[in-house]
């Protein structure tokens, strides 16, 4: 499939003012060849890479979506202030306010891994508010701790949610960062994937943000009834696309996902890791396209 570059994707990007900071957001054509308005899908990215990840299936899914995507607080080419809060529910805030900046009342979901969480809180509070029709239309989620008990922390990640933690940034190097993925990833990524998530880990000193962001396990422990129960109590449907070889939440996780989630979609990608999205993005593109709804209402605004 053909990608972005990440000096275009960089081009591509547009700002957007959030808690007196400044993010970097991508969208593409709202409407299609016959000038009707696409429903929307909303991307969320993982940790610790950015929006970037979903540059190989972006022109495919814009054949059917109008496609928003920022790098949250903490990532790529947005604000990595180290004062600000660190949250997942902060990025959930982010997530709305650029949904109101754009003038989005109804749209779809795809995240990936962290983006998963932040999905999660997104469906709480869409339950929550009880409306009809519901605000999110259907969620797509790719590898992720969707239960805590089930993700398997690498050693660099237990390491920065330690008292010890804020030696990460000195410690991490470009050929540790390169072993992380290759660790996680069945399919290996290539030279320029692996060369531009560094760049956009290092980015305006990313690197010492690193052990705020990773208070998400915690996070996860600590609000778990209420994330899981997002994908339990709710109405919105779920299709799970999961790379099986994946270390950190693989087959395993799946396995939870069937015993707490029933009654969903569930893909299942053999000799795919942690990252589908960038080891199979035809397939990951096939797979959303054939599941999304038929019936998926139109952006406003």
């Amino acid at each position: 499939m053909s990608t972005i570059e990440l000096s275009q994707w960089q081009e591509m990007a547009q700002p957007f003012e959030f808690m007196g900071e400044t993010f970097c957001y991508w969208t593409s054509e709202r409407q299609d060849s016959q000038g009707n308005d696409k429903p929307v899908l909303l991307l969320i990215h993982g940790f610790p890479s950015a929006s970037w990840d979903w540059a190989p299936i972006w022109q495919t899914l814009n054949q059917r979506y109008q496609l928003i995507a920022i790098d949250m607080l903490g990532f790529g080419f947005s604000s990595k202030n180290p004062r600000l809060p660190y949250s997942i529910f902060t990025q959930a805030d982010l997530q709305q306010a650029l949904l109101k900046h754009l003038n989005i009342e109804q749209y779809s979901l795809l995240a990936h891994d962290y983006g998963d969480t932040v999905a999660q809180e997104l469906l709480a509070r869409d339950q929550n508010h009880q409306q009809i029709p519901h605000q999110i239309q259907q969620a797509f989620l790719l590898n992720g701790g969707l239960f805590p008990e089930t993700h398997r922390a690498l050693p660099i990640q237990k390491l920065m949610a330690s008292p010890f933690g804020f030696l990460v940034p000195w410690l991490i190097s470009k050929s540790a960062f390169t072993r992380s993925f290759r660790r996680i990833c069945a399919q290996p990524l290539s030279h320029a994937e692996l060369a531009g998530l560094w760049t956009l880990l290092q980015h305006n000193h990313g690197a010492r943000v690193m052990p705020k962001l990773i208070g998400y396990m915690n996070e996860r422990r600590q609000h778990r009834q209420r994330w899981v129960a997002a994908l339990q109590q709710g109405t919105v449907p779920l299709v799970l696309i999961n790379g099986s070889a994946d270390p950190i939440s693989g087959a395993h996780m799946v396995e939870r996902f069937r015993q707490l989630i029933p009654n969903q979609t569930i893909i299942e990608m053999a000799g795919i890791g942690h990252y589908p999205q960038l080891e199979a993005p035809q397939q990951v593109s096939d797979c959303i396209l054939q599941h999304s709804l038929d019936d998926l209402p139109q952006t406003t605004g």
